[in-house]
C-alpha cells in the first residue's frame, strides 16, 4: 500500500468500522498522521485542461499517449503521467475492449519491407447506412510507411473493381513488388490474377483463418472501425464516402502512429526523403524512429524550438 490516497481510504474505513480516532487508527496501521491531512498543492493551468478536453472530445478513442502527443503539437511541455492523471480524473480514459484469448501457436514469420512502396496490403471492411443499406470498403495500405493509399467505398466491389482501383494506384505511385491479401473471392478472381501477372506483382495469400499473417491491414481495419465507422452516423452512401475520405486524410496527416515513433505517415515519408520542415537533404541516412527517440525530439521541440539536424 504505497499511495497516500489508498492510505487515507484505509484509515477512513478502519475509523468508520471500529469507531477509532484518527490518532489511534494511524498508530495501529503504522501511518503518519500528516498523510491524512495533507492537501495537494498541484495546480493545472485552465488553458491546458481546456485544450486536453477539446482533443479528448474530438478524438474519443485516443488513449492518453496519443492525447499527450496532440498536446505537445499545441506547444504544451507536459509529462505524459500528468496527462494520464487528468484523463482519469475527468473520465476521459478509453475503456479497453476485451479480446478473445486464443491458444498460443507458432506463427509464420512474415518478411518485412525495407522501403516505401515495396509491399502493400489490402482487405475489406463492412458497414451500413442509417437506412439499413450495407456497404463495404476496400482498404489498401503501404506496409512500410503505414500510409493508407485508398479506401474505396461502395455497395458492391467485384474483382474487376479491385483491379481498376489498383491500376489507378500504380499509375499514380508506381507498382509494388507484392500485395498481401486473404483468400476472399475478389482476391482469388481471375481478373486480379491476370492483372498481377501482367504487371509482375506477387500476390501473397495468407493461410485460411490466419488473419494475424496480415497484421498491418488487420490493425488498420481495427482503427478504421474504432475511430471512424463506430463514431459516425452515415445518412447515405455519399455521406459515408465523404466522412471516410476525411478520416483517411486525417489518418495520414494528423494521427500519430506508435509504430512510427508517434509520427504521422506523411511526416515519416518526408523524413525518409530528407525533407523536415523546409530543410534540404543532408545526406544522412534516416532510420526508422523509435518511440523513445520520438519523445526526446518532441520534448526538445517544445522547450527549445525546432531541432537542428547535425551529421553523426
Amino acid at each position: 500500500m504505497v499511495r497516500p490516497t489508498a492510505r487515507r481510504q484505509v484509515v477512513g474505513h478502519v475509523r468508520k468500522k471500529h469507531g477509532l480516532s484518527e490518532r489511534r487508527a494511524c498508530r495501529v496501521l503504522g501511518f503518519w498522521r500528516g498523510t491524512m491531512r495533507y492537501q495537494s498543492q498541484r495546480r493545472v493551468a485552465p488553458e491546458l485542461l481546456e485544450d486536453l478536453r477539446q482533443v479528448a472530445m474530438e478524438r474519443p478513442r485516443f488513449g492518453y499517449r496519443r492525447l499527450h502527443v496532440m498536446l505537445r503539437r499545441k506547444g504544451w511541455s507536459v509529462n505524459k503521467k500528468l496527462v494520464l492523471r487528468l484523463v482519469r480524473e475527468n473520465g476521459w480514459l478509453v475503456r479497453r475492449r476485451q479480446r478473445k484469448k486464443l491458444a498460443a501457436v507458432p506463427r509464420v514469420s512474415v518478411p518485412q519491407p525495407t522501403r516505401p512502396n515495396e509491399a502493400w496490403a489490402m482487405d475489406f471492411v463492412f458497414d451500413g447506412t442509417a437506412g439499413g443499406r450495407s456497404f463495404r470498403t476496400l482498404n489498401v495500405i503501404d506496409r512500410f510507411t503505414r500510409e493508407c493509399l485508398v479506401i474505396e467505398v461502395d455497395t458492391s466491389i467485384t474483382g474487376q473493381r479491385v483491379v481498376a482501383v489498383l491500376a489507378l494506384l500504380v499509375a499514380m505511385r508506381g507498382k509494388p513488388q507484392s500485395i498481401r491479401i486473404d483468400n476472399g473471392p475478389e482476391f482469388i478472381s481471375k481478373a486480379l490474377d491476370a492483372w498481377a501477372f501482367e504487371h509482375g506483382i506477387a500476390l501473397h495469400f495468407i493461410r485460411p483463418a490466419k488473419p494475424a499473417e496480415n497484421g498491418h491491414i488487420e490493425s488498420f481495419n481495427g482503427r478504421l472501425r474504432d475511430e471512424c465507422l463506430n463514431q459516425n452516423w452515415f445518412v447515405d452512401l455519399a455521406d459515408a464516402k465523404e466522412k471516410i475520405e476525411l478520416w483517411r486524410k486525417d489518418y495520414n496527416e494528423v494521427r500519430p502512429h506508435s509504430s512510427l515513433g508517434y509520427l504521422t505517415p506523411m511526416e515519416y515519408i518526408n523524413q525518409l526523403r530528407g525533407v523536415r520542415k523546409g530543410r534540404t537533404q543532408t545526406g544522412e541516412q534516416v532510420r526508422k524512429p523509435t518511440v523513445a527517440g520520438a519523445w526526446r525530439k518532441n520534448r526538445l521541440r517544445c522547450v527549445e524550438g525546432p531541432v537542428s539536424e547535425s551529421p553523426r
